[in-house]
């Protein structure tokens, strides 16, 4: 089989739990998700790399939110990389897709030929959830550090969560003969879970960044170290490949802990802009603000940062103050 044709695991996320106390996993296979997210773009290699990174994590970590919630990350930096921004919008069913969203700003000209990471300086990542209307959203960050962004959401579980938490990933671009270029990607997320929600806010810290290794002891941390040590035998094609099954990979890697698998979560490139949210987002806007916002051509038009799409409306029908119904 090859990596250009669709396997049944792509683009889904199956959970696990392993046979040792309070540890669980995600392992994740993206495909069409990236082909969705980077062909409504125009991007660099390296920002491709450094967006389908952070999908991968979004699809990891999103996995474990509720139906109907959002879940959010996002990297601001004062690097060349300014901004990477993804959603995870869980299903409104059980059995339903979720779907994944993505977009990136950067500044071009202060690209270099370095590793991905290397274009995002000194900023933050975040982790937001959205629960829906009337609740109140949650919000965690980390510094950007550890050399890459799933090093940065290790960092992140273990300050604001107190969740010692490992990814391993592997992801880039697969060419063969006959099969268009396109972006694969990989990984397994492992957990050790504590008695708390594993979403409950417990404030950000103090003093040095927390790890993994500073959240366990004893036989937690015998037990921690075992599985991290079996992860690092996984190499890139096991992670990214169409010849081993993800149950099947799971059993290689941590048979002696007899991992038991759960349903599957499919995943899709979706985007949830319509026209009523572009006006909703104009509501706020007198017509002397939107005047400033209309085009020569007489139009009012926005542009949706996730999938390109092209909104044109007449001026009158937006704002607070606008004309007929469809300002209402």
């Amino acid at each position: 089989m090859s990596l250009g044709t669709k396997i049944a695991w792509d683009d889904t996320v199956l959970p696990f739990q392993l046979d040792v106390p309070d540890m669980r996993g995600r392992m994740a296979r993206l495909d069409g998700v990236l082909g969705g997210i980077l062909k409504q773009h125009d991007y660099p290699e390296v920002v491709e790399a450094l967006v389908a990174e952070m999908a991968l994590l979004t699809a990891l970590i999103g996995q474990t939110v509720s139906l109907r919630w959002k879940l959010s990350l996002q990297v601001q930096s004062k690097g060349a990389m300014r901004m990477i921004a993804t959603d995870y919008y869980a299903p409104q069913k059980e059995g339903e897709p979720a779907q994944i969203r993505a977009y990136a700003s950067f500044d071009r000209d202060r690209l270099t030929d370095a590793a991905p990471f290397d274009q995002v300086g000194e900023g933050y990542f975040a982790i937001m959830i959205d629960q829906g209307e009337g609740t109140q959203p949650y919000q965690g960050i980390t510094p950007l550090a550890g050399g890459s962004l799933s090093a940065c959401a290790d960092a992140y579980f273990a300050q604001s969560e107190q969740l010692p938490t490992r990814f391993s990933l592997s992801f880039g671009k697969s060419t063969e003969p006959g099969v268009g270029e396109h972006w694969r990607a990989g990984g397994i997320m492992l957990q050790h879970m504590p008695k708390a929600s594993p979403f409950a806010a417990s404030g950000e810290g103090s003093g040095e960044v927390l790890t993994a290794a500073d959240l366990v002891d004893g036989e937690e941390s015998e037990n921690w170290g075992r599985v991290n040590i079996l992860l690092d035998t996984v190499d890139d094609l096991e992670l990214i490949g169409p010849s081993i099954a993800p149950t099947d990979l799971l059993v290689r890697l941590f048979h002696e802990e007899q991992p038991r698998v759960y349903d599957a979560q499919q995943v899709k490139f979706g985007c949830t802009c319509s026209e009523d949210r572009v006006r909703q987002s104009l509501s706020i806007y007198s017509a002397q603000d939107i005047a400033t916002m209309t085009t020569d051509e007489g139009t009012v038009t926005a542009d949706c940062q996730f999938c390109g799409a092209h909104y044109v409306l007449d001026p009158t029908t937006v704002g607070f103050e606008a004309e007929g119904p469809d300002g209402a």
